[in-house]
């Protein structure tokens, strides 16, 4: 059993059920007695909630938009995530820097390269979760589950099924090139499955 902290990070397109995982997985872990933090990028504090609306209500140019994400997940990581670390407990965030390799990397063009060194600076060197689940599901599938649960949407969801279809090569694409920290879960599966599939990957870390 671990003794130090955990930083576990739950990656997909838009409609992959990534909510919905979280919050089995934090149930999980603390019925099996461990401490557990839940949070999400961009936010999780205060500044990074209100650049989180910045950027979720305004088209912008995705270098500035790599450079907002960058600037909430530094004040995320330094005020909550960094700290609950410390104290020996396990984080599970929605998203973190692969999402911007995916997104403004990949699907925006800037590079991903570019965006690993914008979030090396922004986070005093390059920090990586022990584990990312990936939630891989048809981009189809994943837009008709958010018409179906009458969700509010954000203008990533409203984007193009071209847009969609990019994400998900993106995170295919990285998907294999950190095969050792990033593991596929079948998001096309129930919850119940998901869950269990997430939780073997889990229990291989702990």
């Amino acid at each position: 059993m671990r003794t130090s902290g955990l930083f576990i990070s739950i990656e997909g397109g838009e409609g992959s059920g990534k909510s919905a995982l979280i919050q089995g997985l934090a149930l999980y872990l603390e019925e099996q007695g461990m401490e557990c933090l839940t949070s999400r990028e961009p936010g999780g504090v205060k500044v990074a909630e209100e650049i989180r609306e910045l950027i979720m209500e305004n088209e912008m140019d995705a270098i500035t938009e790599a450079l907002l994400f960058a600037s909430a997940r530094r004040e995320h990581f330094k005020n909550k995530i960094s700290p609950a670390l410390t104290e020996g407990k396990i984080v599970i965030c929605d998203r973190f820097v692969d999402s911007s390799i995916v997104y403004q990397g990949y699907v925006q063009g800037i590079g991903m390269d570019n965006v690993l060194s914008i979030n090396s600076q922004a986070l005093e060197g390059l920090v990586m979760p022990h584990l990312t689940l990936y939630l891989d599901v048809e981009p189809t599938i994943a837009l008709n589950r958010i018409a179906q649960n009458n969700r509010e949407t954000n203008r990533f969801d409203e984007k193009s099924m071209e847009f969609h279809k990019k994400v998900r090569e993106g995170y295919l694409l990285i998907e294999e090139k950190y095969s050792n920290r990033i593991k596929k879960v079948d998001a096309s599966l129930s919850k119940e499955e998901v869950l269990q599939q997430s939780i073997e990957y889990i229990k291989n870390i702990l």
